[in-house]
């Protein structure tokens, strides 16, 4: 950050007073910019013990397979926000359960939140988002050509406990690991 959205004026990057961290500070009008981690919103949707999939069109990730979800908007609460991004992205209908996956991924600054939910219908299809959108059974999941390692933990999980009906609320950090060019490696850590 080079200024202020506040005055316009140049911005240093200094520790307030009170605080424990270097922030962009604007000489000019005193303003103290933030930056505070993301929250990313979804659902895992079922239909009779099926699961929907979205093949994404845009990047990140274009052309693979994730559970619908997408950035929490301003004045939307996360139930909200996973309902908005299954109709923007696969045009579904949910009755969203109760929260399933809450995972922090502190090196992209990112939060993220699944609810396990019903589809109220079958009557989706792609969004402008998505490629294609479809309903797995569990030999069919693409386990290879998964967008993102909580979208992968959050299916494993919900597959887990699936047979038995009896889902727990899972939360833990993502970290990353040395691993390969192409993706790296991560670590799960549930708390």
């Amino acid at each position: 950050m080079k200024f202020c959205s506040a005055c316009g004026a140049r911005v240093v990057l200094q520790v307030p007073l009170g605080d424990n961290r270097p922030r962009h500070v604007c000489d000019d009008c005193g303003a103290i910019h933030y930056v505070n981690p993301k929250m990313v919103v979804g659902a895992l949707p079922e239909w009779e013990g099926l699961v929907l999939l979205c093949r994404r069109a845009i990047e990140p990730r274009r052309g693979y397979w994730t559970l619908p979800a997408g950035f929490l908007e301003q004045g939307e609460t996360i139930a909200e926000g996973a309902c908005r991004e299954a109709r923007e992205e696969a045009n579904a209908n949910l009755a969203l359960e109760a929260l399933y996956t809450l995972f922090s991924i502190p090196h992209i600054a990112q939060v993220h939140a699944f609810f396990r939910a019903r589809l109220l219908d079958r009557d989706f299809h792609a969004g402008e988002e998505s490629l294609d959108v479809r309903l797995f059974r569990e030999n069919e999941i693409p386990w290879s050509e998964l967008a993102f390692p909580v979208v992968h933990k959050t299916l494993e999980l919900w597959l887990g406990e699936r047979e038995s009906g009896r889902f727990r609320t899972h939360t833990g950090d993502v970290i990353r690991t040395a691993g390969g060019k192409a993706w790296p490696r991560f670590t799960f850590r549930s708390h």
